[in-house]
C-alpha cells in the first residue's frame, strides 16, 4: 500500500474541504497504515482548541481531529512558522498530539510520501 500525506491548507470553517480532508483521512486510515497529517498555513485553525462553529451555525467537526490518535495515526504535524505568524501557541491545540517543524522539516517529511492529498 502506498504511504498517504493529508495536508490541510485552508481554515476550518469558510468552506467543506477540512471536513471533507476529515472524512478521507479517516477513511483511508481504516485501508492504510502509512499516513501523514500536515497542517499549514490557515490549515492550523483546524487545531486551535476551544471553537465555537454554532455560532456561526457551522458543524462542529474539529473534536473529531482527536480521533486520529485512536485511528493509530502518528504522524502528525504542524508548521510552526505558521503557527508563529498567526500568533498561536502549539499549547493552544489542547488534546491533539502534534509534532511542530519547520518548513524545510516539512518538505523533507513530504518526500517520503507516495502520495499527496491536499485539503
Amino acid at each position: 500500500m502506498n504511504s498517504i500525506a493529508f495536508i490541510f491548507k485552508h481554515p476550518p470553517h469558510g468552506s467543506s474541504s477540512g471536513r471533507e480532508g476529515l472524512d478521507a483521512l479517516l477513511a483511508t486510515a481504516a485501508l492504510s497504515e502509512d499516513i501523514g497529517v500536515f497542517f499549514i498555513g490557515e490549515g492550523v485553525f483546524h487545531l486551535l482548541n476551544s471553537q465555537q462553529p454554532k455560532t456561526i451555525f457551522a458543524r462542529d467537526y474539529i473534536v473529531a481531529f482527536k480521533l486520529l490518535e485512536l485511528y493509530d495515526i502518528e504522524n502528525v504535524y504542524v508548521c510552526q512558522q505558521s503557527l508563529t505568524t498567526r500568533g498561536m501557541l502549539k499549547e493552544a491545540m489542547g488534546d491533539i498530539a502534534v509534532k511542530a517543524l519547520s518548513i524545510a522539516e516539512i518538505q523533507m517529511q513530504l518526500n517520503g510520501y507516495d502520495r499527496i492529498i491536499s485539503f
